[in-house]
Order: C-alpha cells, then structure tokens, then sequence
C-alpha cells in the first residue's frame, strides 16, 4: 500500500449502460464526509487506472465547475471524462464561461435538473436525474444531444419508460431484477448440471456432454476461444480443443460466467453477467489481501459469480445451493452472507464501503480501491469477449 489510509478516500463505482445492456460509462461516488473533488482528484490519479477502467467513460460529479483547474487536467483526460452539474449553477455567467472553455477543451457535460437555454449556450451534452423520481422535460431532452442518462431505475417497467422517453444511458437496481421463468425449464435444469459438475470438478467429457446440449453456451465457449484475448494462429471448432486451450482452472471460471452469457429476446445483452464477473474478480482480489492462499481465492470467485443465481435462474438461493452441494463454507456465504466469504461478498455488494467494517475485515480503503480496479477491469474484459 503506497498511500496515508487515513486520509485515503472511499469511493463507489457504478456501471452506467446503454439501451443495448452494454456498459458505457462507470460513475464515481465519494464517500458522504469525504472533501468530494479532492477525493476524485486523488482516485483518478491513482496508478493504472486509465487502463484499468478503459475504454469505459468515467462520470464525476462537480458542484462547481470553477474548481476544475488547468493542473487538474492530468488526472481528468478530456477524452474519457464526462462531467455531471447541477443545473442551477448555469445561472452565474462565470460558471458558464467556464463551462463553455471546458468544452471547447473537449470535456462532455450533463447537467442534474433543467438546463434551459443557458444548457445549449455553454455546449452541455444531455440532462440527467433520479428516475425513480421524475423525467426530465421533454423539451430538455429534445434540445441537447445527449447522452441524456437515468439514474437509480428501479425496474423493467421504469427502464421502459425512461428509454420510451429519450433516455439513452441508464443505472441502477433494474440490472439485479428477477428475470421471469421462460420455457419448460429444460434450459434451467442443463444449467444446474452444469454447475454441479463444475462444483465437484466433474473430467472434462462430462463437461461436454452437457455443453453439446446447449447451443448457447456452446457457441459463447467457441466464441471465446477465438477471440482477441488468446490470439490463437488458427481456430478452435471442438470442445476438447476449448477445454485444452483454456485449462482446468479457467475453463471453470469461463464456464461459471459463461452461464451468464445468454443472449435476450431483444438480442441485448444480459447484465447480469459484467456485474457477476465484477463481484467475483473483486472477492478474489480482497481474499488475497487478506491472505487467503489459491483455493481461498478460488472460493471467494465462486462466491462472486454465483450470487446472482437466484436472479438468474428465478430460483430461491437455497434450492440451487442444495442442488449444488457446495462447500459449506460457500454455501453458508450464499445463502446467509455467514462466515469470512459471506461477510466479502456482503462488503462488495455496498454502494460504498464502510471504512469500520474494511478495518474489521482487515482491509484498507486504498486496497479496495484496487480490488475494485482489478473487478472492473475483469468485468470490463468478459463482457467484451463472450
């Protein structure tokens, strides 16, 4: 750890998606308390962190636009941030000029509330608000470029509305709604196999007879070990080869994810399957930081990726646990947020840490930090190759 952990900012990343499900943007949040832009200064000049969060835009909120200096820019690429003001501001003609230099700097920018004609004067992109609350008007959304983004959408039927409206970028807790039970449960069944034999680290042909059933997974697996990420000199076209390509330990891995990988009616995106491969990196980076030795870490991953089961197979938690017959230990995490994975797993599930219970835990703020760079890094990687 290479900074004061008593002055380290704690600080949330939030995804932010496009109509399609598909990433587009991570909001920063400091933690209530905190000296907010400093905190954004200091995080966003942390090492990597470009690269880790690339190619995604990071949306950092400024009450006052006069704070942001020349020096600050560094820290602030032009390219990848998008700023968020209260539209209030705009009133005060020095807030606009500089807005209006911000953006000829190459800075996008959003505005909380209606902008009215100041927002098109100074160059600001899109509007955005609490959607559990109330729309933007109308004309704001038809005037300005966007993207025009809704945040904490509650649900399906809200995200409708929202996207029915203009809304172009969307957060919140609709992502981890129940998805509704389709068909004769003949594809759930095939995925619980699945993870049974994965759970108890069932030879590899077995794995393939049950891939060879599933169409999807067969072809996001084939899919996969084509891609970029392994720069193979020739394709893959069989099971064996994937697996043989892979290995044990990241077949597993893949294939827990893969599960996830299913496209939808509308041919979007599941966005369930960044957010699962998100909490799995992040428990594994934090029970290394604890200490944790390879199968620890193997276990916490395990944790992370099948915590959104039950959403995903609009399955009671413990049902599939019992199908499964897992580790006591995950189960226990699973099921009850019990033991040493259940209380990471609960951790990585807060908006923002609490820095008591990261201490209770033995871990710091400048080290969640990093295991949230390194989730969402992993996270960023799967959705782009499966």
């Amino acid at each position: 750890m290479s900074a004061d952990q008593s002055t380290f900012p704690l600080a949330g990343l939030e995804a932010v998606s496009n109509a399609q499900h598909q990433w587009v943007a991570l909001a920063l949040t400091p933690a209530p308390g905190q000296d907010a832009w400093q905190a954004v200064l200091q995080l966003l000049g942390y090492p990597d962190v470009g690269a880790a969060l690339a190619p995604l835009d990071c949306i950092v909120t400024l009450d006052d636009p006069l704070v942001l200096k020349d020096e600050h820019m560094a820290a602030l690429p032009s390219s990848r941030i998008v700023l968020r003001i209260p539209a209030a501001v705009l009133a005060e003609a020095p807030v606009r000029k500089r807005c209006a230099e911000l953006v000829e700097q190459g800075y996008r920018i959003v505005v909380d509330g209606e902008p009215g004609v100041h927002g098109s004067q100074v160059g600001v992109r899109g509007v955005t608000s609490d959607c559990a609350v109330a729309l933007p008007s109308a004309l704001a959304l038809m005037s300005l470029p966007g993207p025009h983004w809704a945040r904490n959408v509650p649900g399906a039927a809200r995200l409708a509305v929202c996207r029915a409206a203009g809304m172009t970028w969307f957060s919140g807790p609709y992502e981890r709604e129940p998805m509704p039970e389709k068909g004769d449960g003949t594809a759930r069944k095939r995925l619980l196999a699945l993870l049974g034999l994965l759970a108890r680290d069932a030879d590899s042909r077995e794995l393939e007879t049950v891939l060879k059933q599933d169409p999807a997974l067969s072809y996001h697996l084939l899919k996969l070990v084509n891609s970029a990420a392994f720069a193979l000199s020739s394709p893959v076209h069989n099971f064996g080869q994937a697996i043989n390509m892979l290995g044990r330990r990241q077949l597993q891995r893949w294939l827990q994810l893969l599960l996830y990988a299913r496209q939808q009616d509308d041919s979007t995106a599941n966005l369930l399957l960044p957010l699962a491969a998100l909490r799995a990196a992040q428990m594994e980076a934090l029970c290394k930081q604890q200490g944790g030795d390879r199968d620890r870490q193997d276990m916490a991953f395990v944790v992370g990726v099948f915590a959104l089961l039950d959403v995903l197979l609009s399955m009671p938690m413990p049902e599939i646990v019992g199908a499964l017959h897992l580790d006591a230990d995950v189960a226990g995490a699973l099921i009850e947020r019990s033991g040493p994975l259940g209380e990471l797993l609960a951790l990585v599930e807060q908006p923002v840490p609490d820095a008591a219970r990261l201490a209770a835990l033995g871990l710091t703020a400048e080290g969640y930090w990093q295991s949230q760079l390194q989730g969402y890094h992993w996270a960023i990687q799967v959705s782009r190759n499966l």
